[in-house]
This record gives structure tokens, C-alpha cells and sequence, in this order.
């Protein structure tokens, strides 16, 4: 006999044989057969609802002689029923979660004040006041569970409660729910206002660096026989299930994490605490293992919740992604980006889409954070100030009281800003009249406002100022300054001849340097240079501007120049040529350019080859933005240019690299696979890795049609990219010589880094789809090559790759995969109707257990090939694996009626699916309302046997009513049967896109 049965034994045995009432021994018969039915490896049915017992008989109220209902006695009878409640728990191993489950909020509060009172935690005592560390293992974890509980409790009533359909009224069941209801409220009143004190007792927990044990059965039976053993062996630290440190804190870091979670609601802030919370508990299971916990913890729940406290806590990188400028907006003032908040309210300059209210409500936030001591937004609130009063002035509202004092002291910096906005506020070439005139009034009278001259010359020679006021005007607003001070003395001529002002004092080298920076004009940039090299010829006037950038290549070659002139104006147009080709002014890139050449070809046959390669990557740009967006094939003068290029053989000439990469894409994207695969060099393919990878694709692109004749070059494509793709393992030693750390990096035997790779692919396909439906279908039969993969995903072309690798080792699947995700994204942005495309992005989806997602690309594809389900869906389309997933995704949200229908799509039925999945009754699909999409006469007769069997006699004759059309008779011809279903088919499509679009 064991110990735990010989003490069970002995407590049973020094109890009276005789009991005083009936009452008392069917209690000792209710707990002997307790004893009997825990001894059982798997107790069936589970002892849970025996606490509601147990606590239910000691809870009830006494009457006394005078018919008078008193508090429950605290008599033997009662103590042992709640100490047979408490082993029920302890045989549970107290786990939370399945007490949770299957007990009241009212009956778990008994059960653990009860667990709390036979620990010896004084009734009355806050637990926040005591010293965990200084307490008996049993009666710390006692404290444990009870706060745990506690918030618990606050999270989960929280939640949205789906309302149970009430049943016929019986008076005495709603009474006795309406008391427990209102018991239920009073008890989370009170955990609600002591929330505070249980956070901080399970915060004080963590800090506990120790085992702790909680009560087994044999330890409350020690407690229950001898009173003396409370101090003895049940508060020793051997008394009891062990529940180590490391398990402690995790569960308590979970249960923290939640209530954090729950309170982020009101205080964004206290996402942060959740976020740490709960990336501590997916330490702990990666170090221990879920398995190992005593107490279980949700992984999918908790990485749900790690998501979510990203998403709450993430960056102002976000930001960008968002959709509206008000969420911009909001992102950026919460994470202080004011850069980007700037550039917002400039660029709705133009849109006026944002309300006035909107914005005096952000320059007052942003006016409050500056008077709170933050002299770092005076310049934000300044640019915001000003961008809000262009916009007034184009909409014709008075002008507000904080600009004219913000520029009671004007400088040259707020004079560029506001020069810079008002240009950036309206495009002179659409802009009305109106428009027009309101710009040029505002302008006019700000000079008119100024006293220094040097702000009014800035105003007034600036290039949008020339343009909105007539030459008479100008004249004008001189006549009135000369009024108003005899020293003034402007030039009246149009910018164009402003180099003719002799350089006196009231032409300063900054005015001179501003004009520099604001002009595109090659002639202006030329006279500025020259008049400030006639002024002084001590400073490098290429270096006033940090956003002049050149590459490398061809800084190191202009700055050799010796003549500063010549070096000045050679740098800025080729730096300016630069910019206004990325950001596509093309006009203006080709004059700045073109000016270039003719300057650098009298002294520099090595930067004129230069300025001709830059020339033909901004031709290749203008005919991609412009004719070639139409589908117009390229001039033959272009495409002889960029072969020119690629077989380009000057020694010494600096070269950059993305000319390269956008000549093979411009020939790839041109279908010129005729010179890739046959004309191109032998030595520029050896030499040239874009050449070589354009060549390679070429190839397998051009064979497509024919899939065997395609296996060699595509088995040599095949090779590089896995090249590409691999990784070689890099060993750090220590200094005791043993390997201490192995670092996985890109391996450099492929042509190319893996991102080059991308970046390549992401131009290729700005024109012609089937290179990326080439490389994609390459990268899926690579991601599937993986051996322990589950879910394969399916692309067109993909039986021409090589089924193996010979050593999967070397190859980053992890990056594969990534590259696959970024490929198929970019496609459904160049062709979102590609139906191939869509089906790997729902079969990414579909292995990534995001079924809905999955769903709605299934759905998707098959609508955007058969113009929204009207006509039929080609079955290569939805095969039989595309079928089988959508009935998985079906299943896993629980949409059982969705499978049953999906099942007569499969060439041959699948009953078996079918019908388990109309026996399930927890569907959260329309049921009943889709059995007129079901044309399987044996599925329509089970569906009747079925509901008849549970006596739904409204769902029957639903069935019943199907079953009985016409069109589904046995007997029709083929053809009737077969537009019946195909009619059924196209119905419960639309009906399921519309619920997932």
C-alpha cells in the first residue's frame, strides 16, 4: 500500500462509524467514492462538476427552530466538504485554465478563498503587503493562484460574450441565473478595484527566484488530520507538486502581459509593459519547451497577441504605409517624425484635402509642445505655420495672427522655406487665374511688408515671382517702396537679365548661391558661376548644396579637373542632370545633360563617354515613362544603343552599375531574346553577370512553348539561382580553439548577391510578365524542393525546373521563401487579374495557416478568369489540390456546409468529407440557407435523413424542397443535369466571393 493511500486509509478511519444524520453519511459515502474515482488513470466523466457540488452543499444557508435562514454552519460536515472540493482542484493540479472552463466566477472565488484559507493567509490581509519571499512555499503559490485568477477574470469579461438562446421561460431557472449574474458582477467590482494590488503582487513574483509547491490531495489530508502537522511537513519545501521558477514566471508574465493588454485600451503606453511581457514568455517556452510547463499556455493566442503589440508599438517606419493622411498625420505626431509631418502638409497643398480645422488643430498640439519646453518644434511650428497660410491664401481666408508674428523677425531661412512652399503649392502651368493673382498679391504684399533688403531682392528675383507679376506690376511695387524709403533701389529687369546688376553690395555671394541651387537652366548655372568666380575664388561652389550628389565613379574624375570654373559647372550639371532624372524630369535632366556633353567633350574624351552612358539610361527612362507604357516597342536607334553599350570595350571609363542592370532589363522587357541567346558576345557573357543571367533567361523564356526542348537552358538557370540562393557557413574559434559561434553568410560563388538578384528581377518586369512568371515559377519549385515542406505551392512552367538539389544544406530556404513573397506581391501590383499569380499567393496564404486570406485569392482567381463566376472556372485553374485547400480553409473556420458543397466540385465526389461535415452542428456558415447550391441528390437525401434523425423538421423540408426540383431528376438528359450543377456552381461562387472580397 502507498503512502498517499495508507494516510486516506487512516483520515477515513478516524472518522465515527456512526453518523448522527442520513445527511452525514451520504457525505462519507460521497467522499469515498471521490477517492475511488480520482484513483482512476483518466476519470470519466471529469471531476470538475464535483466542486460545484461539494461547494454548493457547504454553501447552503440553515434554518433554525424559528423558520430563520442562517449564514452556512462552520460545522465538521462543511469543513470536510470544502476540503473534498479543494482535493478535486488539487487532483486538477489547480490548472486554470480547465477550472476556468467548467466553474461560475462565484464558485472559482470560493474555491480559492478556501484555497487561501486552509494556507493560512489571514483573512483580511492585503496582498500586496506581503512578503512572498518570507512565506511557506504552499502559501505563496496560494497568493499566486488567487491574483492570477483575479486578473484572468478582469481580461476575460472583457471580451464580447455570445449570448446563449435562451429556452422556454421557467421562472425559477431565471431567477437563480439573475443571482448568479449579479454575484458574478459584485466579485469582479470588487477584483477590478483591486487590480492594481494584483499586478503588483505578480510583478513582486517575478522577482521570486525560487520553486514553489501547491497543495496535492496528500497534503490537505495532512492538513485535515492533525492540526499540529500545519507547521511540520506541509509547510516544508518538499510538501506538495514542485512548480519550478522558470514555470512560475512565465505563466505570471503571460497572465501580466494580458491584463497590460486589456488596460492599453485607455493608456497606449502600457502596450509597451504587454509587448515585454509577452516576448519574455515566448523566451521562456523557446528555453524550456511547451511541454514541460505545468501550465499550459496558448501559443497561437500568444502570438496573436505579440502581433498585435507590435502593430501598437511599432515605429513612425509604418506610418508610410498607412492610407489616409489623417492616419499619417497621427502617426507621425505620436512618434515624433515632424520631417515627414511637414512634407505631408506640403504636398496637401496641392490636394486641399485636408479641412482648415484639421490643421489649426495640429499647429496648436504642435504650439502647446513647444511652450512645454521642446525648443525643437519652434522650427516645426514655424514650416507647419507656413504651410497653413499658403493654403489660406489659395483659398482666399484671411491670413492668421501667428504668421505675421512669427515673421515680425524674418531670416533667410524662413524666407527659402516660405519661397519653397508657395512654389511647391501651385503648378503654374494648371493653376487658374484666380489662383494666380491670389499667389501674386500675397507675394507682393510680403514685400511690401519687409524692411530689409536683402529679403525683399530674394522675394523678388525668385523664378515664381518673375512669373506671376507682369513687368508692369513690378514696376509699380517699385514706385510704392521708393515712396516709402528713398534708399531703395531694385532692378526692375526680368530674372533672365539679372546678371547684367554689376556685383555691388547689394548683390551678395548668398543671393547669388540661392539662385544656384533653385535654377535648372544650364545658361543661368553657367553666368551664376561666372559672376561668383569673379567675386571670390577661394570657395568650391559645388559643395554649397548637400543635395548635389554624384556618384564615385565620376566624382573622382570631375574633381580632378584643374580649372575651378570648369570643375564647379561640370559637377552641378551632372548632379542636377542626376536629380531631375530620379525624380522623372526628364525634360530638364536631357538639357542639363546635353549641356554637359558639349561642355566636357572639348577636354575629356574619358567623361564625354561618360555623359553619352548616362544619356542612354535617361532615354531608356523617358520611353519606359512615356511610349513604352502603351506597350510601343522602343525606336531601333535605342535598342543598337544599349547593345552598344553592353559590348562597350574603352578601357578607364568609369562605369556604374545600374546601366548595366536596366540594359539587360530594357532587353528583357523588350523580348529581345534573339540577340541574348545568339548575337551577344562569348566575352561579355564570361565577364558580365547581368549579360550572363539575361542570356540565361532569354534562353529558357524563349522555349517556354515547349517544355522538353526548355529543360537544358532552364536546368542551367536552375544552377545560378541555386547559387545565388545558398549560404556558406563561416566558424569562429575561441581562444581555448574550440568553434564558439557559426555564422550562415550569402554565399559569394553565385554571379550576384541575392538582393541584386531582386532588384533586377523588380525592373525586368515593368514591361513584359512572362520574365517574372519565369524566375517566380524557378523560386517556387526551388521553395518546394525543401524536404520537410508540407504544402507545396503550385505555379505555371514549373515542371521544366530540376525535381532536386544535391545538397539542400547550402540553401537559404529562409530567404527563398521571403523571395518568393516579394515576387508574387510586385506581380499582383503589375497584373493584380494574373489568375497563376494568384493562386501561389493563396497557396502562400494556405501554407502560412492564413485560411481566410487563402480564401479570398482562391476566390479571386477563379472570378477573374470567368468574368465573376458567369462562366465556367477552366479546371486548370481550380484543380482537384485547388479544391481539396479551399475545403480545408472551409473547414478550419469552422464553415462545414461551405465543404459539404465544395466536396461535389472534385471529379469524383468526396461523401465521406461531405457528410462528416454536415454532422457537425457548430457551423458558422448560412447552413440551411446553401442547401439550394447542392445539385448531389446523395448528399440532399442524407442531409433529410440527418435532420429527420434530430428532429429539425424546418431544415428537413428545406432539404426536402431542393431534393425536389425538377432539373435534378435522375432521369434527365446529361446536358439538364449538367447545367444544373454548373448554375448551382456559379450562385454559391458569387455568394462566397462576396463574403470574402
Amino acid at each position: 500500500m502507498s503512502a498517499e493511500a495508507a494516510d486516506r486509509e487512516a483520515a477515513t478511519s478516524s472518522r465515527p462509524c456512526t453518523p448522527p444524520q442520513t445527511s452525514w453519511f451520504e457525505f462519507v459515502l460521497e467522499e469515498a467514492l471521490l477517492e475511488q474515482h480520482l484513483q482512476k488513470p483518466s476519470p470519466d466523466p471529469p471531476p470538475v462538476q464535483l466542486i460545484v457540488q461539494f461547494l454548493e452543499q457547504a454553501s447552503k444557508p440553515s434554518v433554525n427552530e424559528q423558520n430563520q435562514v442562517q449564514p452556512p454552519p462552520d460545522n465538521k460536515r462543511n469543513r470536510i466538504l470544502k476540503l473534498l472540493a479543494l482535493k478535486v482542484a488539487a487532483h486538477l493540479k489547480w490548472d486554470l485554465d480547465v477550472l476556468e472552463k467548467s466553474l461560475s466566477v462565484p464558485v472559482l472565488n470560493m474555491l480559492l478563498n478556501e484555497l487561501l484559507c486552509i494556507s493560512k493567509v489571514p483573512p483580511g490581509t492585503k496582498h500586496v503587503d506581503v512578503d512572498l519571499s518570507s512565506l511557506p512555499p504552499t502559501t505563496a503559490m496560494a497568493i499566486l493562484l488567487y491574483n492570477r485568477w483575479a486578473i484572468r477574470t478582469i481580461v476575460q469579461s472583457s471580451f464580447p460574450v455570445k449570448q446563449v438562446k435562451p429556452g422556454p421561460p421557467q421562472l425559477n431557472v431565471m431567477n437563480q441565473m439573475q443571482q448568479e449574474k449579479e454575484l458574478t458582477e459584485n466579485i469582479l467590482k470588487v477584483l477590478k478595484e483591486q487590480a492594481a494590488d494584483s499586478i503588483l503582487v505578480l510583478e513582486g513574483a517575478l522577482k521570486l527566484n525560487k520553486d514553489l509547491y501547491v497543495h496535492t490531495i496528500r497534503t490537505l489530508d495532512l492538513l485535515a488530520m492533525e492540526p499540529g502537522m500545519v507547521n511540520g511537513e506541509t509547510e516544508s519545501s518538499t510538501a506538495g507538486l514542485k512548480i519550478t521558477a522558470e514555470e512560475i514566471q512565465c505563466q505570471v508574465c503571460y497572465d501580466l502581459g494580458a491584463i497590460y493588454f486589456q488596460q492599453g485600451s485607455t493608456n497606449t503606453t502600457v502596450h509597451e509593459k504587454a509587448k515585454e511581457k509577452f516576448f519574455k514568455t515566448k523566451e521562456l517556452i523557446a528555453k524550456n519547451g511547451s511541454s514541460s510547463l505545468h501550465f499550459t499556455i496558448d501559443e497561437e493566442r500568444l502570438a496573436g497577441y505579440c502581433q498585435a503589440c507590435e502593430v501598437l508599438t511599432s515605429s513612425c517606419d509604418d506610418a508610410s504605409q498607412q492610407a489616409t493622411p489623417y492616419s499619417k498625420i497621427h502617426s507621425c505626431m505620436k512618434s515624433g517624425n515632424y520631417q515627414d509631418l511637414v512634407k505631408i502638409f506640403l504636398e496637401d497643398n496641392l490636394t486641399l484635402s485636408l479641412p482648415e480645422q484639421f490643421r489649426q488643430s495640429v499647429l496648436r498640439e504642435l504650439f502647446q509642445k513647444a511652450q512645454q519646453g521642446n525648443d525643437a518644434l519652434d522650427e516645426v511650428c514655424l514650416k507647419i505655420c507656413v504651410c497653413n497660410t499658403v493654403c489660406d491664401v489659395l483659398q482666399g481666408r484671411t491670413i492668421d495672427i501667428q504668421f505675421c508674428q512669427l515673421f515680425l523677425k524674418p531670416s533667410k531661412e524662413k524666407i527659402d522655406f516660405l519661397l519653397e512652399v508657395c512654389s511647391g503649392s501651385i503648378n503654374l502651368e494648371t493653376a487658374s487665374e484666380t489662383l494666380k493673382r491670389k499667389m501674386a498679391a500675397f507675394l507682393k504684399n510680403l514685400c511690401l511688408s519687409m524692411e530689409d533688403l536683402q529679403f525683399v531682392f530674394m522675394i523678388s528675383s525668385h523664378e515664381l515671382f518673375i512669373k506671376l507679376l507682369k513687368d508692369d506690376e513690378r514696376k509699380l511695387l517699385i514706385d510704392q517702396m521708393r515712396k516709402r524709403s528713398p534708399r531703395i533701389n531694385l532692378c526692375t529687369k526680368p530674372v533672365t537679365s539679372f546678371y547684367d546688376i554689376p556685383a555691388s553690395a547689394s548683390v551678395n555671394i548668398g543671393q547669388l548661391e540661392h539662385q544656384l541651387i533653385l535654377s535648372v537652366d544650364p545658361w543661368r548655372i553657367r553666368q551664376i558661376l561666372i559672376e561668383l568666380h569673379g567675386m571670390t575664388s577661394e570657395r568650391q561652389f559645388w559643395t554649397i548644396s548637400n543635395k548635389w550628389e554624384v556618384p564615385n565613379v565620376y566624382g573622382n574624375v570631375i574633381l580632378g579637373i584643374k580649372d575651378s570654373l570648369t570643375r564647379d559647372l561640370v559637377y552641378i550639371l551632372m548632379a542636377k542632370g542626376l536629380h531631375c532624372c530620379a525624380i522623372k524630369d526628364f525634360v530638364h535632366a536631357k538639357q542639363l545633360f546635353a549641356a554637359c556633353l558639349e561642355l566636357v567633350t572639348e577636354f575629356s574624351p574619358k567623361l564625354r563617354q561618360v555623359m553619352l552612358n548616362e544619356m542612354l539610361l535617361l532615354d531608356i527612362y523617358t520611353h519606359e515613362a512615356g511610349a513604352g507604357v502603351s506597350g510601343e516597342r522602343p525606336p531601333s536607334d535605342l535598342i543598337s544603343r544599349v547593345r552598344g553599350y553592353l559590348e562597350m570595350r574603352v578601357p578607364d571609363i568609369p562605369l556604374r552599375q545600374v546601366i548595366a542592370e536596366e540594359c539587360v532589363a530594357f532587353l528583357l522587357n523588350w523580348c529581345e531574346n534573339e540577340y541574348l541567346t545568339m548575337q551577344v558576345p562569348l566575352p561579355l557573357v564570361q565577364t558580365n553577370p547581368y549579360v550572363k543571367l539575361g542570356q540565361l533567361l532569354a534562353a529558357t523564356c524563349k522555349e517556354l512553348p515547349g517544355p522538353k526542348e526548355s529543360r537544358r537552358t532552364a536546368k542551367d538557370l536552375w544552377e545560378v539561382v541555386v547559387q545565388i540562393c545558398s549560404v556558406s557557413n563561416q566558424h569562429k574559434r575561441g581562444n581555448d580553439g574550440r568553434v564558439s559561434l557559426i555564422k550562415h553568410r550569402e554565399s559569394t560563388l553565385g554571379i550576384m548577391y541575392r538582393y541584386v538578384f531582386l532588384k533586377l528581377f523588380l525592373k525586368m518586369v515593368r514591361i513584359e510578365p512572362l520574365v517574372l512568371t519565369t524566375i517566380l515559377s524557378l523560386f517556387v519549385k526551388l521553395h518546394n524542393v525543401r524536404e520537410d515542406i508540407v504544402n507545396d505551392i503550385a505555379a505555371e512552367h514549373i515542371s521544366i525546373w530540376p525535381s532536386s538539389i544535391p545538397n539542400l544544406q547550402s540553401v537559404d530556404f529562409e530567404a527563398v521563401a521571403i523571395t518568393v513573397k516579394e515576387l508574387v506581391s510586385y506581380a499582383l501590383t503589375i497584373n493584380a487579374n494574373n489568375h497563376f499569380w494568384l493562386i501561389i499567393q493563396a497557396d502562400i496564404y494556405f501554407a502560412t495557416n492564413q485560411y481566410s486570406a487563402a480564401l479570398h485569392y482562391y476566390l479571386q482567381a477563379g472570378a477573374v478568369c470567368s468574368d465573376f463566376f458567369n462562366k465556367m472556372v477552366p479546371p486548370d485553374v481550380y484543380t482537384d489540390q485547388v479544391i481539396k485547400r479551399m475545403i480545408k480553409c472551409c473547414s478550419l473556420l469552422n464553415c462545414h456546409t461551405q465543404v459539404a458543397i465544395l466536396c461535389q466540385f472534385l471529379r469524383e465526389v468526396d461523401y465521406k468529407t461531405a457528410f462528416k461535415a454536415l454532422q457537425e452542428q457548430n457551423s458558422h456558415d448560412a447552413m440551411d440557407s446553401y442547401y439550394e447550391y447542392i445539385w448531389d441528390v446523395t448528399i440532399l437525401e442524407y442531409l433529410t435523413y440527418l435532420h429527420h434523425k434530430r428532429g429539425e423538421t424546418d431544415k428537413r423540408q428545406i432539404a426536402i424542397k431542393a431534393i425536389g426540383q425538377t432539373e435534378l431528376n435522375a432521369s434527365n438528359p446529361e446536358e439538364v443535369l449538367q447545367l444544373a450543377a454548373q448554375r448551382r456552381k456559379k450562385k454559391f461562387l458569387q455568394a462566397m466571393a462576396k463574403l470574402y472580397f
